[in-house]
């Protein structure tokens, strides 16, 4: 960031899914990042589970793990192909002092938009967009938001190859 900040005029982050997750941790912390486009977005850090099966956070700062939501290990997903939404809303329900200690202190950003699909199967991306939203404005902040109604967890920008890889899931 700062080397970017040395040659650029602003530093804008862009990330999906677990990316804007990082996108959003990154400028809370980084107050050269001036704005954040967070696709299929999260207000709070989630866990990331090793290949062993422990949960442990995905980010750090300055060497110290990032606060997480943990995985409620009896939520199944949902569906064939998996949908993953209802393991990620059970696990937040379960954990309100692990979410609360997870937020991602989107205030201390500039300039947040929150692109979110109402059909995301992956993870509640309009809710995590709300909460962002919600949290910025009791500061005074606006937040801008694009919802389509019929999108899932990951856009499609103009020029790009629908995604097929990755791990099998209802997208």
């Amino acid at each position: 960031v700062e080397a970017l900040a040395h040659d650029c005029d602003r530093v804008v982050l862009v990330g999906t899914s677990f990316g804007a997750e990082a996108a959003l941790v990154t400028a809370s912390h980084t107050p050269r990042v001036e704005a954040v486009a967070a696709f299929a977005p999260s207000d709070v850090v989630w866990a990331g589970v090793t290949d062993q099966g422990r949960q442990t956070s995905h980010w750090t700062v300055a060497g110290d793990p990032v606060p997480f939501v943990p995985f409620d290990e009896s939520a199944e997903p949902q569906g064939d192909p998996p949908a993953f939404v209802s393991v990620y809303r059970r696990s937040r329900r379960r954990a309100p002092e692990a979410a609360a200690a997870a937020a991602i202190a989107v205030e201390r950003i500039a300039q947040v938009l929150c692109v979110a699909g109402g059909d995301d199967a992956i993870w509640p991306s309009v809710e995590h967009a709300e909460a962002i939203r919600d949290r910025r404005l009791a500061r005074g902040l606006t937040t801008e938001r694009v919802v389509d109604p019929l999108a899932g967890h990951r856009a499609v920008l103009p020029g790009e190859d629908v995604v097929t890889a990755g791990a099998r899931m209802a997208r």
